[in-house]
């Protein structure tokens, strides 16, 4: 099977002198996009899991970075995370570390690596540069989020009906924004470097 270019490599160079040093740059650019789109918290309560830009954010780095890369970041921003250091949502009156991810939003966070993998995989397929394709890689890597996240969550609650309520239903129509703004802009960003698909 054919595997396609991801966005980063039709932007950047995947050899040649210094490669090491571009892919640790884009290792630490990704980590500070995702740690920047976690502080973009809005809380939801009584949910413990806040509305970010960190799902967008994840989705959009394994598309662009493909699935090796991407999994790099997620991980490495996870370790941040799991050393203590304020990666997350939330403010410095919450506790850090094992213990936040350990919490209500642990669950997320897992999928967080999934969907990196998954998105990362379909660019690798080229779904990246077709709206259609990018949607469906979308919804798959929401997906990817969620069930891992509402799994999690549920010790946390009374009972599925609070957990959906909790978990996923506030959060459905961002998403769907989020979504739409994602299978629209990575055509886009193919046109404009001319590696588009019809």
């Amino acid at each position: 099977m054919t595997t396609a270019d991801t966005l980063h490599e039709a932007l950047i160079p995947a050899e040649g002198p210094g490669v090491w040093v571009r892919r640790a740059a884009l290792v630490a650019l990704g980590v500070g996009i995702l740690t920047l789109s976690a502080k973009v918290s809005v809380p939801m309560w009584p949910s413990p899991v806040p509305v970010t830009l960190g799902t967008l954010a994840v989705l959009s780095l394994g598309a662009a970075y493909g699935p090796r890369l991407g999994l790099i970041t997620i991980l490495a921003y996870m370790a941040l995370g799991l050393a203590g250091f304020d990666v997350f949502a939330g403010t410095s009156a919450e506790k850090y570390g094992l213990p936040y991810m350990l919490g209500g939003t642990g669950g997320y966070l897992a999928g967080y690596v999934l969907a990196t993998l998954a998105l990362g995989q379909a660019a690798r397929l080229g779904w990246d540069r077709h709206v259609g394709w990018m949607a469906l890689a979308m919804v798959i890597g929401n997906a990817l989020v969620y069930v891992p996240g509402l799994l999690w969550l549920h010790q946390f609650t009374t009972g599925w009906g609070q957990t959906l309520d909790w978990g996923l239903t506030p959060y459905l129509i961002g998403d769907a924004v989020k979504l739409a703004v994602a299978a629209a802009l990575f055509p886009l960003a193919w046109r404009l470097v001319g590696g588009a698909r019809g």
